[in-house]
């Protein structure tokens, strides 16, 4: 399918890895323009060489730390310098936030939300004076599952989530009337490299999607109708969609994409 990405721009926050990174793929092979923004300047270069390989010969790399409001306004000028107006925003990474309610300090909390909610939250104002001077603009924010299953050791994580998916939901109506299409997309339990890292630590293969999930479901408690975690190639289409032209109507919307274990 077609999904009218030809000549298209698009921002992909966390682009460099998992889920942003297979998303970044998409765009590209779409035809899209592409930056990628992250903190590590060594993972942006391999990137935007990837990028440029599949198609996407403006790619950008965007170094930037979330977490700090300054640097995130200086990459976005650096976009409006290149392409003057931006179509697509994803933002995609996401804290680590493990610990149980009890062993997390403020300091833990604050690191938690502040790259998992302000870092969405920066980069959507940074981005929205580009997106309102697109002919069309979408934002797809990355949220997760267990905002809706809950586990005690995810607490700050999933609180960090829920954040992403109610400010979402309150920009789709506020933008509605700039007709900027805003959804989120909520992954189960896919092996980006953060989960192969946890998958590593408690002894499972982290390249064998089916005993990453075993490893879940003895950890957390509960897994997936899939006998298996899902795959960042799997999900980066979806983003991919969500952010494209040929979405026209759905905003607003949260898309789960968790191998049915929203439903166990």
């Amino acid at each position: 399918m077609d999904l009218g990405l030809a000549g298209a721009s698009a921002v992909v926050q966390g682009g460099t890895r998992g889920m942003g990174l297979a998303a970044a793929e998409c765009f590209a092979e779409e035809g899209a323009s592409v930056a990628v923004l992250s903190r590590t300047r060594g993972e942006l270069d391999d990137t935007v060489a990837r990028l440029r390989d599949l198609g996407a010969p403006r790619a950008l790399g965007l170094r930037a730390d979330i977490t700090d409001a300054g640097e995130v306004e200086a990459a976005f000028r650096v976009v409006e310098e290149r392409w003057g107006s931006l179509n697509i925003l994803v933002n995609a990474a996401g804290p680590v936030g493990v610990g149980r309610f009890e062993d997390l300090a403020d300091e833990d909390w604050q690191a938690t939300l502040d790259l998992g909610a302000m870092g969405m939250i920066r980069c959507v104002r940074a981005a929205l004076p580009l997106l309102r001077a697109a002919e069309w603009a979408r934002i797809v924010n990355i949220s997760a599952h267990s905002t809706k299953r809950q586990s005690a050791t995810l607490v700050s994580y999933s609180a960090a989530k829920s954040v992403v998916t109610s400010v979402t939901k309150n920009l789709s109506l506020a933008l509605a009337g700039d007709e900027i299409l805003v959804n989120t997309v909520s992954p189960g339990s896919f092996t980006s490299p953060a989960l192969r890292n946890w998958a590593r630590g408690v002894g499972a293969d982290p390249d064998d999607p089916r005993a990453v999930m075993t490893a879940i479901k003895r950890h957390f408690g509960h897994g997936a109708h899939l006998p298996r975690a899902g795959t960042p190639a799997e999900i980066g289409p979806v983003i991919a969609f969500v952010a494209s032209r040929r979405n026209s109507y759905m905003t607003g919307a949260n898309i789960n994409v968790d191998g049915g274990s929203d439903f166990t």
